[in-house]
């Protein structure tokens, strides 16, 4: 039985480990022994907790309540927990997913005691580094044994930095083994879009029409932290939705809930409180947010992983960020980046909105990336 450790700590994680559970759960439960750490990375009750009942994944076996603070605080915290989880568990390996602060501090705990890392999303960039996640990524990938990228451009890219394709095992840091399995999330979007059909009544709660409301996002940083960058996109999202009246939705998260009133300017917050298309509401559940984005007109996101939830779900996004590491979403056309950029905004909802002729090849797997996943762990650890 090989047993392994899976940290998780932010909302997506939490998502994309539900698609590995259920497959242990449904094929491999006799011969993986999966042991849960929560680092407590997102710590309110509708941003982690609910996500465990309503994805059926198993409560927690560890939970770190780390919750906020400035990245070196909460990354060390993370570091110390993990390092005693692993002292006691001795796991085989230890997964890790994506790029937030609980995935480095899993790499650098691991890597220390020489604990074998399984990546998950292994190899997407978006080639800036001012990014924290791209350098969460980019150390978590070099510190890993073995390496499951999404896409083929993310394979490409562990090429470009050195990773072999020609290994032979064992496996180990110093001889990885790089795969191209597609995508998790693709596995979970399958799978929940019709259970979310048939037990979400978002819609109804929110008095909504279906194909007749624009969803939007909003939760990095430098877009909630920056007034000119927040104001920025807020004007759009109202400017948008008296031109061609139609309502927004808006699950807020709960960091951008907190900064609203005095990071947006003045004017635009009045303008924001008093207006009747804009329907910003708590964070949603997951079966809600696949139900609302299921029935979107569009989608316009900085979130990485409602980029491509929208890809799988067929909907047109426009991307609120400089860069994108999901960069085949922008060369199919079906998303395009606007930044927080007035302007830019405008313009991409102008030229999608209205568009029909989109192009959606299947370059996210087969919908079975999380068998293929499991399967190679047991093909690498079971000694």
């Amino acid at each position: 039985m090989i047993k392994i450790l899976t940290i998780i700590g932010a909302r997506p994680q939490i998502i994309k480990a539900s698609a590995i559970s259920k497959a242990i759960r449904e094929k491999y439960s006799d011969g993986i022994n999966e042991i849960i750490v929560h680092t407590g990375q997102h710590y309110d009750q509708n941003m982690s907790e609910v996500f465990f009942e309503e994805l059926q994944i198993p409560k927690p076996d560890y939970n770190l309540n780390v919750g906020s603070g400035n990245h070196g605080f909460q990354t060390a915290e993370m570091i110390k927990g993990i390092e005693e989880i692993i002292f006691k568990e001795t796991p085989d390996c230890i997964i890790l997913y994506g790029d937030t602060n609980s995935t480095l501090a899993g790499a650098i705990a691991a890597s220390k005691l020489h604990c074998p890392i399984v990546h998950i999303e292994a190899g997407l960039r978006s080639y800036n580094k001012t990014m924290p996640e791209e350098i969460n990524r980019i150390m978590c990938d070099h510190s890993s044994t073995l390496l499951f990228s999404p896409t083929k451009t993310g394979y490409d890219n562990l090429i470009k930095e050195g990773f072999k394709t020609n290994t032979i095992p064992p496996y180990t840091a110093d001889n990885p083994k790089i795969y191209h399995c597609g995508d998790i999330m693709f596995d979970n979007t399958l799978y929940f879009s019709k259970i979310a059909s048939d037990k979400s009544e978002i819609l109804q709660k929110l008095g909504v029409e279906k194909d007749n409301y624009i969803l939007a996002t909003i939760h990095r940083d430098n877009n909630t932290d920056n007034p000119e960058r927040l104001s920025s996109i807020f004007k759009a999202m109202m400017d948008v939705a008296e031109k061609f009246k139609v309502d927004f939705v808006i699950p807020l998260h709960p960091r951008t809930s907190k900064l609203l009133d005095r990071n947006i300017h003045n004017e635009v917050y009045s303008r924001l409180m008093n207006n009747k298309h804009l329907k910003i509401t708590e964070p949603v559940s997951f079966l809600d947010m696949i139900q609302l984005e299921q029935h979107s007109k569009m989608i316009i996101t900085d979130s990485g992983g409602v980029q491509k939830e929208a890809y799988f779900l067929k909907k047109p996004c426009v991307i609120l960020r400089p860069q994108t590491e999901w960069v085949e979403l922008v060369e199919h056309g079906s998303s395009i980046i606007a930044d927080a950029d007035y302007e830019r905004i405008i313009n991409a909802i102008d030229n999608l909105i209205n568009k029909t002729d989109f192009n959606f090849p299947a370059i996210f797997g087969d919908g079975k990336a999380s068998e293929f996943i499991c399967n190679e762990i047991i093909n690498n650890f079971n000694v």
